[in-house]
């Protein structure tokens, strides 16, 4: 019997986004080469960086996989595996042990080849150091706004503060026993601000 049992996996992120062009290209491929996809797999809604007990097709995937239901599994791309390389390479070394080839139609990777595996665990450390930068220049930005209290723009954060000409007035309303919503009304302002200053 020939080794050409293929199954593919089909992962988005949000419930917005749809697993039907992954499906559409992976099926195109496997037709392609001949190969017959005997199962689908696909997590719908949910992000990479869940582990495999959030992520029920992938389970299946990997359990089917030990069972030998299929030869192969297709990928749209890497990062479908996994967010992080710990998890990529463990879900690799997986596959692999159960003698199941993976193939990245994105990447254009093979994992029966040495070298489709060393391209592969490079593309995750690469994946993994750009999302590490991104959180950096993300915290860097906060950190910012918190120190100076301004955004990049150099906008101030928080609501914008009232005069003390607004204040007095506010206080001077409440006083005469008019309704918070009315003094907000009265005065333009929101009615938490009328709250704060006359609390």
């Amino acid at each position: 019997m020939t080794k050409n049992r293929t199954s593919i996996y089909l992962r988005v992120s949000t419930d917005g986004q749809t697993v039907e062009n992954q499906r559409r290209d992976l099926t195109a491929f496997a037709e392609l080469k001949g190969w017959p996809i005997v199962a689908t797999y696909e997590d719908a809604g949910i992000s990479g960086a869940k582990g495999r007990e959030h992520r029920p097709g992938l389970d299946a995937l990997l359990k089917d996989a030990r069972k030998r239901r299929f030869d192969r599994v297709l990928f749209w791309s890497v990062d479908r595996l996994g967010r992080s390389t710990a998890t990529v390479t463990q879900h690799m070394a997986d596959f692999a042990g159960a003698g199941v080839a993976q193939f990245y139609f994105k990447e254009s990777m093979d994992t029966a080849t040495a070298h489709g595996r060393a391209m592969l665990e490079m593309a995750a450390v690469f994946g993994t150091l750009e999302r590490e930068m991104i959180r950096e220049r993300v915290k860097a930005g906060i950190d910012r706004v918190r120190a100076t209290g301004k955004t990049k723009s150099g906008k101030p954060i928080g609501r914008p503060k009232v005069g003390g000409d607004v204040e007095a007035k506010v206080v001077e309303l409440r006083a005469a026993g008019m309704g918070i919503r009315a003094i907000a009304a009265e005065v333009g302002c929101g009615v938490g601000t009328v709250l704060r200053i006359t609390a």
